[in-house]
C-alpha cells in the first residue's frame, strides 16, 4: 500500500520536482495541465506510484469539490485542494524518466470508468479545510 501524503508532504514533493529541469520527455506528449482522461499516448510503464492522498482513516472521503470563483473542474488553473474531491482519492505518480509528478484517480459511475490524470503544480496547491 502506498504511503499516505498530507498537504505538507505534497507541497514538498511538488517543490522538489519543480526545482529540477526535467527537459523533454515522452510523458508530455499530451498537455496534462488540467484534469483529463488519461491519454493513450501516455506510456504507463514510465510512471511509478509515490503515495496517495486518500486519508488513511476515512474509507469514504467527501465528494465535495473546492472550486472558488466558479472556476471549472477541467481548468488548468483549478486549485489542487487535497482534502476535497477528486484529490482526496488520488494517487501521486512520478515519471521515472523526467521526474514530473501527476495526480491520478479513477472516475466511475453507471456504466463507465474513466482514468483521469493531471500534472501536479506547486503554485496551485491550496491547504484549505473542509
Amino acid at each position: 500500500m502506498p504511503d499516505t501524503l498530507d498537504t505538507a508532504a505534497l507541497i514538498e514533493l511538488a517543490r522538489h520536482a519543480e526545482a529540477g529541469d526535467p527537459g523533454p520527455c515522452t510523458c508530455t506528449k499530451t498537455p496534462l495541465e488540467g484534469w483529463q482522461s488519461q491519454p493513450l499516448s501516455l506510456d504507463e510503464s514510465l510512471l511509478r506510484e509515490i503515495g496517495t492522498l486518500w486519508p488513511q482513516d476515512d474509507p469514504e472521503p467527501t465528494f465535495a469539490e473546492y472550486l472558488p470563483n466558479k472556476i471549472q473542474y477541467w481548468s488548468a488553473e483549478a486549485p489542487i485542494a487535497p482534502r476535497y474531491f477528486p484529490y482526496n482519492r488520488c494517487g501521486v505518480w512520478g515519471c521515472s524518466v523526467c521526474g514530473r509528478l501527476y495526480l491520478r484517480y479513477t472516475e466511475g459511475g453507471g456504466y463507465f470508468v474513466d482514468r483521469r490524470i493531471r500534472a501536479l503544480r506547486l503554485a496551485l496547491i491550496e491547504d484549505v479545510p473542509l
